[in-house]
């Protein structure tokens, strides 16, 4: 199978943005990528601020499972983070897409 992205936007609670773009450039992303996660991009809404999407890259399945299973699984994530996501967003909206790059796309 070839590489794959997966989008993954989330709802930010009222008057949080600045919360939580803080706890996913200080903690959130360091770790990921610590972990083996490539992070291809990290945006929030131009003029909505409950918007928030993120791209992660996975070489295959089996990395995929790999990296989720050594981040969420971690005492750190579960202990640390965890707890912090849930007071900034809303986790009943969050959105997950698998994606592939089309062939005339510049992200194969």
């Amino acid at each position: 199978m070839a590489a794959f992205y997966e989008l993954r936007q989330y709802k930010i609670r009222p008057g949080k943005m600045a919360a939580w773009l803080e706890l996913m450039e200080r903690e959130i992303i360091p770790f990921q990528v610590a972990k083996g996660a490539v992070i291809t991009g990290s945006f929030r809404g131009e003029t909505d601020d409950s918007v928030y999407f993120w791209i992660r890259r996975f070489e295959s399945e089996e990395d995929r499972v790999r990296i989720y299973k050594d981040i969420y699984e971690s005492d750190h994530w579960k202990n640390t983070i965890s707890p912090q996501v849930g007071e900034l967003i809303d986790r009943s909206a969050i959105n997950v897409q698998r994606v592939v790059p089309t062939r005339m796309s510049a992200a194969q």
